[in-house]
């Protein structure tokens, strides 16, 4: 076999553009000078490889890459993990870290005083042997659990720190907006959500916060439960930057199969921009109605009380990414992006995420609104039972909830003081 002859510009080209593939998903640093690391203890399901757990708390302990390097200003003194089984990873990283595994949710924040020892609690409940709720499978995680005896222990202890909570605040609107009202009543700054909404935006679409929008379609992937959290966290964190902000939802409904194109010819959702989302993709996949019959193919419909109506595709058949779309009114084209994770280790979206948590630890303030993840959590609820109950449409007046986002950047925010040079031009 014949060699190909490589020349020294090519060799230089194509080593530039693996570095760079590879330095997209690094999480630079740049530290406050003299900040210190603060002490944190986290409440988790289960501590395994690659686990939400090991993918936040990891990098606690372990740097941002996981690799032993820099990572945030934080010090993780206590864990407390609900399921000790099979891979655990717990006892062997307290041995090598020097953290301590408490007993209880209170030992882990009072450390068996009868004070507050930690700045700050992170809530994981996710992954684990938990039961699904009998008629619309919802997992059964026990995020309330979790937060009520974290904010029995602050009360215990006297003194109100940050609390982050994985992923949607509970399994059903109830426990959500009872955790939301417990927060508000023990003056408990609260942060929750997915790490979706602060991955990368490729182009890095940001909407103007003056500007109008039209309509919005977002496109997910996967479980609808497990998954379709992240794609609602995504849909609003992009939503929620229009003229006026977020003023809540007054209607959902999940549709599948021949109904989901039925719903496009009645304009309650944009087939326009379900395409346009689609092109962002580096796969370009089609945009036909033969996804609509796959098991976890659905449409989640929302109607905004400002009048925008705005629609979820998830599309596990079409795609493993996510991407969005929206009409921005006095534009004549889409405006639409490519929402990108990075689906091996160290999944370095979940660094990004952790950023988010170190600055609301050290200053005391959630660096975005909780509101929102009430809201999707609200509304994953009342799509999966609407998925259940013959697709009804649901009526949602209690998802009233108004609030304005904050400027908070995502991963490759052109003017993030984060952000590495010459990665906005990755393909």
């Amino acid at each position: 076999m014949a060699h190909q002859l490589v020349n020294r510009r090519q060799f230089l080209v194509s080593t530039a553009a693996a570095s760079t593939v590879t330095r997209l998903f690094e999480t630079p640093v740049l530290c406050a000078e003299g900040r210190p690391k603060l002490p944190v203890a986290a409440v988790v399901t289960v501590y395994r490889k690659w686990s939400h757990s090991d993918v936040l708390i990891g990098k606690i302990l372990e740097g941002w890459q996981q690799d032993g390097g820099l990572g945030p200003d934080l010090k993780l003194v206590s864990l407390y993990v609900d399921q000790v089984g099979s891979g655990d990873l717990s006892h062997s990283m307290s041995e090598r870290f020097q953290f301590r595994i408490a007993k209880t949710i209170d030992e882990a924040i009072t450390l068996g005083t009868d004070q507050v020892q930690v700045a700050g609690v992170i809530s994981i409940g996710e992954h684990g042997d938990y039961p699904h709720t009998p008629d619309t499978h919802q997992h059964l995680y026990p995020r309330r659990r979790f937060f009520e005896e974290i904010a029995a222990a602050l009360q215990r202890g006297g003194k109100s720190v940050p609390v982050f909570n994985d992923k949607h605040l509970a399994h059903s609107w109830a426990d959500a907006s009872f955790m939301y009202a417990l927060a508000r009543e023990r003056k408990i700054p609260f942060l929750a959500g997915s790490s979706v909404p602060l991955a990368w935006r490729f182009p890095p679409l940001e909407l103007d916060r003056n500007q109008e929008l039209e309509e919005a379609v977002t496109v997910g992937y996967s479980g609808l439960e497990v998954y379709g959290i992240h794609a609602l966290e995504a849909h609003q964190a992009m939503v929620e930057r229009r003229r006026g902000g977020e003023s809540g939802i007054v209607s959902v409904q999940a549709l599948r199969g021949e109904a989901i194109y039925r719903a496009a010819t009645e304009k309650r959702w944009s087939l326009e921009l379900f395409e346009a989302a689609l092109g962002t993709l580096p796969r370009n996949p089609s945009a036909g109605p033969e996804w609509t019959k796959q098991k976890d193919a659905a449409l989640f419909l929302c109607e905004h009380r400002d009048g925008l109506r705005s629609a979820v595709a998830m599309t596990d058949a079409l795609t493993p990414e996510f991407a969005f779309a929206a009409k921005i009114k006095g534009q004549d084209k889409p405006s639409a992006t490519w929402i990108r994770l990075q689906n091996e280790p160290p999944f370095g979206h979940f660094a990004q995420l952790l950023r988010a948590i170190e600055e609301t630890i050290h200053t005391g303030k959630p660096v975005y609104p909780v509101e929102r993840t009430l809201l999707t959590t609200g509304v994953l609820d009342r799509l999966m039972h609407s998925l259940t109950n013959d697709y009804q449409r649901y009526d949602t007046p209690e998802f009233a909830i108004a609030y304005q986002p904050t400027d908070w950047p995502f991963a490759n925010h052109p003017q993030t003081r984060l952000k590495l040079a010459g990665l906005m031009d990755v393909e």
